[in-house]
């Protein structure tokens, strides 16, 4: 099978052929149909995720496709059209995943649509529901909101009944961040965030992916007994944040990361991806797809998360 292979740390990815091999005890192989780019494929590229495999490996995160192979006690039947998240591999034509990472898809439920739900929505839906404790009538700031993980806060806060506040780089992406729900959209190129605002009355949860400079700007204009929800640094730079702040003003600094949940409280995760799932079935959730690209520009579509030249999610089709 055709792969996107890591061999050494920071070293450029590339398409070989590889063995696909056969699915062990507890383990399915996938006929891959889609698979979900993420930033943290280009930290891995560079070996400065929190989880990046040992080289070499095969980068992608999550997935989507037909399961064509089962190991040993599994329970999965073959042809059964799934979701999955194995953290890698999924830059291939198949990939081999334990069963507890993989969900059957609804009816009608596009690969592309499963391959852009699982992180961003899941990211988005258990830091605003389970760490973030957002309330119907609160006020949501979401940075860097058209990008993968930032539109789904969006489009969920307002499901939760949030005022939300969106911010993101240049006046094209206005339209992207109503349609997906926003109520006030802030251009953080020409706009000074923190006044604007405190201007609108303040946040009162902070949903941050970006940190750096803005991410100093949002915390400033926290209301008392705010949360502020660290999700990642894709400017490059951590926020640098005052603790004498958060004590006079009450705030919650709330660190949160999806995929430790696989490893210390699973059911919190599975729970909430089942929700999703759900959600998605009724009609109320509509994954944003930019880009769709075949196994091969894989790299151009990585690039296109570089730039941040991409809104919503960047599918891969092999």
């Amino acid at each position: 099978m055709r792969a996107w292979r890591c061999r050494e740390k920071d070293s450029q990815p590339e398409l070989m052929q590889i063995d696909a091999g056969t699915p062990g005890p507890g383990e399915v192989q996938i006929e891959v149909r889609a698979c979900g780019l993420n930033f943290a494929d280009l930290l891995m590229i560079r070996g400065e995720y929190q989880e990046t495999p040992t080289h070499p490996f095969t980068l992608g995160m999550e997935i989507a496709g037909v399961i064509r192979a089962a190991g040993d006690g599994v329970h999965l039947a073959t042809d059964t059209r799934v979701a999955a998240f194995p953290g890698q591999g999924g830059l291939a034509d198949y990939a081999t995943v334990t069963a507890d990472r993989v969900v059957p898809l609804p009816e009608g439920m596009d690969f592309d649509a499963a391959a852009a739900l699982q992180i961003a929505y899941g990211t988005s839906h258990l830091a605003l529901g389970h760490r973030g404790r957002l309330a119907p009538g609160e006020t949501l700031l979401v940075l860097g909101a058209t990008g993968g993980v930032g539109l789904t806060a969006v489009e969920l806060g307002k499901l939760m009944g949030a005022r939300v506040i969106a911010v993101a780089k240049g006046p094209e992406k206005e339209a992207i961040a109503r349609a997906a729900g926003a109520d006030i959209y802030l251009d953080s190129e020409t706009e000074d965030i923190r006044e604007a605002v405190k201007a609108l009355g303040g946040a009162d949860v902070v949903y941050d992916p970006v940190g750096g400079a803005l991410g100093e700007a949002a915390f400033r204009a926290c209301r008392r007994e705010a949360r502020y929800l660290l999700i990642g640094f894709a400017s490059g730079h951590t926020p640098a944040i005052k603790p004498n702040h958060m004590l006079v003003k009450n705030i919650d600094l709330i660190g949160f990361y999806w995929g430790a949940y696989f490893h210390f409280r699973p059911k919190v995760l599975t729970d909430s991806l089942a929700s999703l799932l759900g959600w998605y079935a009724e009609g109320r959730l509509h994954p944003h797809i930019s880009h769709r690209l075949p196994l091969e520009q894989a790299m151009e579509g990585l690039d296109l998360l570089r730039r941040r030249a991409a809104s919503g999610k960047v599918i891969i089709e092999p």
